[in-house]
């Protein structure tokens, strides 16, 4: 009750205005009408990994890579292509370490997955290498994560698995690399008590660490693991 009369007063003094061009939000998002309708949306894709179709398509279908080699993981979910405004949004969380575009990534995230996808015992978001997170000072996947456990009521794991290898960047690598790249990247610490596990991030490429990842979290007892992105590359 507290907490809904803070929301109610914030509301009012702070109303939501469009991150992007400045005009009021819509709802309780910080975008308006017009830029949330521009945002670019992956309707046709990959069911495993989220790769974008061309071709509109009418039923779940699998990519080509999918069908050579499947990933670890058993569906993607990824509600935007990682272009335009979303790119934006991304990066500046991610590089501009503006923390207000995490809230806001993880409500139109929140939404999709309301209305298409299964909900798992907890959440886990792709963790970085301590080296890393010194670098950064934060870890955008973590940000993302804690707004949707709050958004869909579902618990967080930030202790059972840890990055155990510094790997390089991945920008720039080819796919065939980047799977090379993240081999034994992480390490469980505990053992989990989750058969369903939705692995948290912000953009997937090729879907290499994601993979690595999931195959982590099998090995370790869970029967299922989703990825969740806010964008598709």
């Amino acid at each position: 009750m507290v907490n809904n009369w803070l929301n109610i007063i914030q509301k009012k003094l702070l109303p939501p205005r469009c991150v992007l061009c400045g005009n009021p939000g819509y709802g309780d998002l910080d975008l308006c009408v017009g830029c949330l309708n521009d945002l670019p949306r992956n309707l046709s894709c990959c069911y495993r990994c989220g790769e974008h179709f061309e071709t509109a398509i009418d039923i779940p279908q699998l990519c080509g890579r999918c069908l050579k080699q499947s990933p670890s993981f058993d569906e993607t979910y990824a509600p935007f292509l990682y272009q335009s405004q979303m790119s934006y949004l991304i990066a500046q969380l991610k590089f501009a370490n503006d923390y207000k575009n995490a809230r806001l990534l993880a409500s139109l995230l929140a939404a999709h997955i309301a209305d298409s996808a299964e909900l798992p015992d907890c959440l886990l978001p792709v963790p970085l290498h301590p080296k890393r997170y010194r670098e950064r000072g934060f870890n955008q996947s973590i940000e993302i994560a804690r707004h949707l456990s709050r958004q869909l009521h579902i618990p967080l794991d930030l202790d059972s698995c840890i990055r155990s290898r510094d790997t390089v960047h991945q920008t720039g690598l080819p796919a065939k690399q980047r799977r090379k790249n993240m081999r034994q990247a992480f390490k469980l610490v505990k053992p989990l008590a989750y058969r369903h596990v939705a692995i948290i991030d912000d953009v997937m490429t090729t879907g290499a660490t994601a993979s690595t990842l999931a195959a982590t979290l099998k090995q370790g007892g869970v029967n299922r693991v989703d990825v969740w992105v806010c964008a598709r590359a």
